[in-house]
């Protein structure tokens, strides 16, 4: 499962067998801020959310962006990483 960057759509995909999971952010001067996460109802607690959410982190970091976790699975994963906090 390989996650992919839809910049056209402000938004991190990854496919499951059970549909797309994504990732949404916006941008805002220097920052990314995450307003969403979903992931297919039947593929919770697989671990999937973290994989997609950690990728889009890396990634967003990889651009020069900050991140803002304003979703609470976003907010979530910071707290557990937070070599992944941007706040000041």
């Amino acid at each position: 499962m390989t996650v992919r960057h839809n910049a056209a759509e402000s938004r991190y995909e990854l496919d499951t067998e059970h549909g797309l999971a994504v990732a949404v952010y916006r941008e805002q001067g220097d920052r990314a801020i995450f307003t969403h996460t979903e992931v297919p109802a039947a593929d919770e607690g697989k671990g999937i959310g973290a994989r997609l959410v950690r990728a889009a982190l890396d990634d967003t970091r990889k651009r020069g962006f900050k991140i803002v976790p304003a979703c609470s699975f976003v907010a979530a994963f910071v707290r557990r990483h937070p070599e992944y906090n941007d706040a000041p």
